[in-house]
């Protein structure tokens, strides 16, 4: 009894366990500094490379909320895969590990169903269809999630083409959305051909939302198949993404991915902390006042625009993109002579200067600031960096 009370007597003097006091509950980390990692002012956009966006704190806490108790993971699926389901119009959803695990699960949901021999044996697809039809301009990066599969692109141009293309062996048509003004077949005619050859059509709109009608538009359209990133303009965690369509389909994606073990997509997992945040996500999404959004955006571009007015030879411009990231961007340019100062200079200056901001990147000419990721009072900040930076190249 004595050596307990005096353990316990001790008990107070001890250091705290993982590292004593600098890891104590009431002591507040900064991870960023003790890890010396530089964060930045998010002009540029929701990029991957660039940590997307932001969670809400309603996404926040909702992370916090299922990671105190178990639940049986296939439930959760379900139901969540239902909820969002109805949040957005479509047959059926499911919550996948990002847009580029949509692509994989939805091309093996097309080559396997629920076949459990096939989906045990992809990429292996002996006795599968095997070939998905693409136009050529919509070949890009992310094709690679569809090809994880085993199957081989045959490229097209043309409708008569893509007529001529279909064949026993056909398993999928690919549609890159933000491609679709490069390409000669537009979205309703490539559903059309799909219908016409009984043959499903999947498109990779992954960065196309905002506007809020995206959402349900190409579901509503007749694509068999339809995956957004989850952590862009929906603002859910950027691991996760969506993957709408065909009751059918969603079935067998599921099976051909986690916590199915013996399949293509079992690394591809999704936590319930994530099922329940993109479910929080998509309900917050279709819910906010998005033409409130939309004016703070543009009241963000004129406060930087207005802060170059007056420099020699600059001149500010307006624009949204056409499709992924549709919403209200600036482009600023100025005589190169005039301000002895290059876009790509202002750039590097611009990331390099305190605090950091990244800009758009690939500006043809000067420079181009995304509004739309910035925190309340960051568009002052970067207004203020900008002139600043310009001011002093004159």
């Amino acid at each position: 009894m004595p050596n307990r009370r005096r353990f316990l007597q001790g008990l107070p003097a001890l250091p705290l366990l993982n590292g004593g006091a600098a890891f104590s509950a009431s002591t507040k980390r900064d991870y960023w500094k003790e890890l010396e990692v530089r964060p930045f002012i998010n002009a540029a956009g929701t990029y991957t490379t660039l940590t997307a966006s932001l969670m809400p704190p309603e996404v926040l806490k909702a992370i916090e909320y299922a990671s105190k108790q178990y639940v049986h993971l296939i439930e959760l699926q379900d139901v969540v895969g239902r909820k969002i389901a109805s949040l957005i119009g479509c047959e059926a959803a499911m919550v996948t590990a990002g847009a580029a695990s949509a692509l994989t699960l939805g091309t093996a949901a097309c080559m396997t169903g629920t076949n459990p021999d096939f989906i045990r044996r992809l990429p292996d697809t002996a006795g599968m269809k095997t070939e998905v039809i693409v136009q050529k301009t919509h070949r890009y990066g992310y094709d690679h999630a569809v090809r994880n599969c085993g199957i081989r692109f045959v490229e097209v141009e043309t409708r008569e083409e893509l007529e001529r293309a279909v064949n026993e062996r056909t398993v999928m048509m690919l549609f890159f959305n933000a491609a679709e003004p490069s390409g000669q077949i537009k979205g309703a005619e490539f559903v059309e051909l799909g219908k016409k050859h009984r043959v499903a059509t999947f498109n990779d709109a992954a960065a196309d939302t905002p506007p809020l009608e995206n959402l349900s538009k190409y579901s509503k359209m007749g694509f068999d198949l339809v995956t957004f990133s989850g952590g862009k303009g929906i603002r859910g965690p950027q691991s996760a993404g969506l993957l709408l369509g065909r009751k059918d389909l969603i079935e067998a994606a599921r099976l051909n991915g986690s916590p199915y073990s013996d399949s293509i997509g079992r690394g591809m997992k999704v936590n319930k902390e994530e099922l329940l945040a993109m479910m929080v996500a998509v309900e917050l999404f279709v819910s906010k006042d998005h033409a409130a959004e939309w004016r703070e955006w543009e009241k963000r571009v004129r406060t930087v625009a207005d802060s170059v007015a007056g420099l020699s030879t600059v001149k500010t411009e307006t624009f949204v993109p056409q499709i992924s990231n549709a919403v209200p961007h600036l482009r600023i340019t100025w005589d190169e002579s005039a301000l002895k100062i290059t876009g790509a200079e202002a750039a590097k200056r611009l990331l390099e200067g305190e605090p950091s901001i990244e800009l758009r990147p690939g500006a043809k000419q000067g420079i181009e600031v995304a509004v739309w990721m910035m925190q309340p009072g960051e568009a002052q900040i970067v207004a203020k960096r900008i002139r600043e930076v310009l001011k002093a190249g004159a």
